[in-house]
């Protein structure tokens, strides 16, 4: 297969885990190239995700690994072949790439699990609310391309509730107005009425809620078709990053969890939206 000159975040992510594989093996890549009778730099296209790879040769891989996990080794298949062009690759040379990164991500989990602190998440903003973010942190983009982040991250919202989503808001959150006050009631009828929605739980976490020392807790978690390839993605200074090393998930894991803990239930949830939204 030819090497790819741009690979995706999910084709990263493969050759990460048949590097993993190989490491737990205790194999140098020398010694696997000889085994497949390639070459050293083809191993590390491979293990970078700049060449694709075929089943027979993951199979064969996992194999000599003595990777026993078949759940794993079917989950790495399915991605080694996978041929999907979804709607993002619209979006190919006319966005970054990673809001397609992101979109894909997105179509391929089993669950996402979010923590919001500063914004209403992405998944359930209205146009408006996401145009002003755009604007408020990219004042360069022209309107063209400013529309089209927010025509994008619209066509993201389509999948929701196809895919079991869980939304934590700290109340900063549903208060803030990134727009005007038409827009911040615009915004909070839309959370509940997503809420209500099938596949989806919303949960609030109040100002005056004790044990709740996570202001700073950003975070989108993606499930894996086996835990060993969940995902979780940060936003930091330099940029969005992809998390993916066993003790960093876990570590997010744990965070969910605890943030979760402190939030109110999706009922009482949507009670505490309904009373910020009359006082709007």
């Amino acid at each position: 297969m030819p090497p790819r000159s741009q690979p995706t975040a999910r084709q990263v992510r493969f050759g990460a885990e048949l590097r993993r594989l190989r490491d737990a093996a205790g194999m140098t890549a020398r010694e696997v190239a000889g085994f497949l009778g390639s070459t050293s730099a083809q191993m590390s296209q491979m293990e970078a995700g700049i060449a694709g790879v075929s089943e027979e040769r993951v199979r064969r891989l996992a194999a000599h690994y003595r990777c026993g996990d078949v759940a794993l080794v079917d989950a790495l298949v399915e991605m080694a072949t996978d041929r999907t062009r979804g709607w993002w690759e619209e979006y190919r040379d006319r966005l970054p790439p990673v809001f397609l990164d992101l979109a894909e991500l997105q179509h391929h989990a089993m669950f996402l699990q979010e923590i919001a602190t500063a914004h209403v998440p992405g998944l359930l903003q209205v146009e408006e609310y996401a145009r002003a973010v755009f604007a408020y942190w990219r004042p360069e983009l022209s309107k063209a391309e400013l529309e089209l982040r927010v025509e994008h991250r619209m066509r993201r919202q389509a999948d929701i509730g196809a895919t079991p989503y869980v939304a934590v808001l700290h109340e900063p959150v549903l208060r803030t107005r990134v727009a005007d006050r038409r827009v911040a009631r615009a915004q909070l009828d839309a959370v509940l009425a997503q809420s209500e929605a099938p596949g989806i739980t919303v949960r609030v976490i109040p100002f005056d809620v004790d044990g709740f020392a996570g202001a700073s807790a950003e975070l989108l978690y993606a499930g894996g078709r086996v835990p060993a390839l969940d995902t979780a993605q940060r936003d930091t200074p330099q940029g969005t990053a992809f998390v993916d090393a066993p003790a960093q998930l876990l570590s997010m894991r744990t965070l969910f969890r605890k943030v979760e803990a402190v939030s109110l239930e999706p009922v009482r949830s949507r009670d505490y939206i309904h009373r910020l939204a009359k006082e709007l």
